[in-house]
């Protein structure tokens, strides 16, 4: 049909690089901060937006030894 509307309107894809920087801070703070308490490369939070590899990082933070609790002993 002539005229008709299908599909997203462009305001919401042209926000959408936006939205995706914004998601990414989102998620990329919190662990910047775990990462340091834990005593780690607070770098490794970047890791968090990469799909499976989060996940990967998430068990290495979570069975790892943590340097910062190395230091207190």
């Amino acid at each position: 049909m002539p005229g008709a509307d299908h599909g997203m309107p462009m305001g919401f894809l042209s926000s959408m690089p936006i939205m995706m920087l914004i998601f990414g801070i989102l998620i990329i703070v919190p662990f910047w901060i775990i990462f340091s308490k834990a005593g780690h490369s607070k770098w490794l939070s970047l890791l968090m937006i990469i799909p499976l590899v989060n996940v990967i990082a998430l068990y290495y933070l979570a069975f790892s030894e943590w340097p910062s609790l190395a230091k207190d002993k």
